[in-house]
C-alpha cells in the first residue's frame, strides 16, 4: 500500500466525523424535497462542504407537489390506510370507486396477461427489493398499469410490518392515474376482493418550485474531474438514513481524506450533493442537461454513492461500462479491498444520467442481492439509523477514498462513452 492510501484509509478510520455527520443528516428527517427538512438538510450540508473546498449552489427548477391524506375504502366501508405516491394526481371529491384487479407482482407481462380486466380497474401489484438483478422498478409496473387504460394504482410493500411504502409514480400531467403505496397486510386483505369495488382516495397539491443542488470543486494538475455524487433528499415516512443519509455521510468522510492529496494528482475532484433524485432523479438530469459539452468531456469518471450501508456486503453497480470493472479491482487491490460487480444496467440513482451524458458512471451500493438485509426496507417508515453501524460507513467511505485516489491519479481509466455506446447501456 503506498504512502498516500494508507494516509486516506488512516483519516477515515480514526475520525468520528462520519458518524457524527450520519446522525446530523437523519437529525434533519425525511429530506422530502420541497419541505423544511430539505432545506435543513441543505444548509448543513453545504457547511460541512465549506469545509472542505468552496461551495457552490445550482438552482434546480421542478414542478413541486405535497402529500395529502390517502386511504383505501373497501365495499363494507372499512378503511386502510395508504400513502399518496409522489405526484400522484388527486382523486375526485368522493374518491376513485373501481374493480380491484390483483396483477401480482405487476411486471408489465402480468399486467399484459390480466388483459382487457385492467381497463377502468384499480390495479394491485407488489414492491420487490430494489437492489438486484432481478428488480422491476415501480414506475415500469405503473406505466404499463396506465398504458393497459387503467384508472388507479396500488402498489404493496413486500416486508410485513413496516407500513404502506412510498416513492415516485408519473409526473402528475395528463393521462396519470391516482397511486398509492400500501402495506404487506393491506394487500393481503383487499387481494381477496380481486374483482370487486374499492374507493380510492388521494390528495396531493403541485406547486412550481426550486431546489439546490450543492458542489464542491479540489483542483488537480490537469483540467480533468472525478466526480463524487450521492443524492441528499428523501422520503418523509422515517429518516431516509440508509438511504441516502449513508451516501451522503460517505461522500463528504471520503472528500475529506482525500482532499489534501488531490492537488498532486492528475485529475480534480467534484463533489456533488443532488436533491429531487427521489423524483425520476430530476436533480442530476437538470444539471447535466445544462452543462456545455465541453464540460462534460472534462468529467471523465461518476463514482455515486447511494444507499451503501445497511449491510456489510458492497457491490458496483457498473452498468457493463467497458473496462469500469478492471479498473476497481485495480484501485482496491492495494488496500487488500474487495468489492462485487454487478453488471446490468439499473437506472436507479443519478449514476444513470451521467452514463446517458457519456460519461463512465457507477453506483456504489450495500446489499445487492440480499433481500435478508435492512437494505429491504428502503422507501419505507423502516429505514430508520438504528439500520446502520458506524463500520459500514468507514468501509464504504475507505473503498470510495481508494477508488478516487486511483481515478484521480488517472490510473486505467476507462474511456468515455460515445453516444451509440451509453444510449445501448441505458436502455437496459
Amino acid at each position: 500500500m503506498n504512502e498516500a492510501l494508507a494516509t486516506v484509509l488512516g483519516r477515515i478510520w480514526a475520525d468520528p466525523t462520519i458518524v457524527e455527520d450520519f446522525h446530523a443528516i437523519c437529525d434533519c428527517g425525511g429530506r422530502f424535497s420541497g419541505t423544511a427538512s430539505e432545506a435543513k438538510a441543505r444548509d448543513l450540508l453545504a457547511d460541512r462542504l465549506a469545509a472542505i473546498a468552496p461551495v457552490r449552489r445550482e438552482t434546480v427548477s421542478y414542478r413541486g407537489w405535497s402529500r395529502g391524506p390517502a386511504e383505501v375504502v373497501l365495499p363494507e366501508g372499512a378503511t386502510l390506510e395508504a400513502q399518496a405516491l409522489v405526484r400522484s394526481p388527486a382523486t375526485e371529491e368522493g374518491g376513485l370507486s373501481a374493480r380491484l384487479v390483483d396483477c401480482g407482482r405487476g411486471t408489465p407481462e402480468d399486467i399484459a396477461r390480466a388483459g382487457e380486466a385492467v381497463c377502468g380497474a384499480i390495479v394491485l401489484v407488489r414492491h420487490e427489493f430494489m437492489i438486484g438483478r432481478d428488480h422491476v422498478h415501480r414506475r415500469k409496473k405503473y406505466d404499463a398499469a396506465r398504458a393497459a387504460g387503467a384508472a388507479g394504482f396500488l402498489i404493496a410493500n413486500h416486508v410485513p410490518g413496516t407500513g404502506p411504502v412510498t416513492g415516485s409514480s408519473g409526473d402528475g400531467s395528463s393521462g396519470h392515474i391516482p397511486c398509492a403505496g400500501i402495506s404487506h397486510e393491506a394487500a393481503a386483505r383487499i387481494s381477496a376482493l380481486d374483482g370487486a369495488r374499492v374507493t380510492l382516495h388521494v390528495r396531493g397539491t403541485f406547486r412550481d418550485e426550486t431546489a439546490t443542488n450543492l458542489f464542491a470543486t479540489i483542483a488537480g494538475r490537469g483540467d480533468g474531474l472525478i466526480v463524487l455524487s450521492a443524492h441528499y433528499d428523501g422520503h418523509d415516512l422515517a429518516e431516509s438514513a440508509i438511504d441516502n443519509a449513508s451516501g451522503v455521510a460517505c461522500v463528504l468522510a471520503a472528500a475529506r481524506a482525500v482532499a489534501e492529496i488531490v492537488p498532486t494528482l492528475a485529475h480534480g475532484l467534484e463533489v456533488a450533493l443532488f436533491t429531487v433524485e427521489e423524483w425520476a432523479l430530476w436533480g442530476s438530469a437538470e444539471h447535466l442537461a445544462a452543462m456545455p459539452e465541453a464540460e462534460r468531456r472534462r468529467r471523465r469518471l461518476n463514482v455515486n454513492l447511494d444507499s451503501v450501508a445497511g449491510d456489510d456486503a458492497l457491490t458496483a453497480l457498473t452498468s457493463g461500462v467497458p473496462g469500469l470493472a478492471g479498473f476497481l479491482h485495480a484501485a482496491l487491490a492495494p488496500a487488500g479491498l474487495g468489492l462485487g460487480i454487478a453488471p446490468r444496467y439499473m437506472g436507479n440513482s443519478d449514476h444513470a444520467n451521467y452514463l446517458r451524458a457519456g460519461i463512465p458512471a457507477f453506483r456504489l451500493c450495500a446489499g445487492f442481492e440480499r433481500p435478508a438485509t435492512p437494505l429491504s426496507l428502503l422507501l419505507t417508515r423502516a429505514d430508520t439509523r438504528d439500520k446502520v453501524h458506524p463500520h459500514q460507513l468507514k468501509t464504504a467511505a475507505s473503498v470510495t477514498a481508494a477508488i478516487l485516489l486511483a481515478a484521480c491519479a488517472d490510473r486505467a481509466l476507462p474511456p468515455a462513452l460515445a453516444a451509440e455506446e451509453a444510449a445501448r447501456i441505458t436502455a437496459g
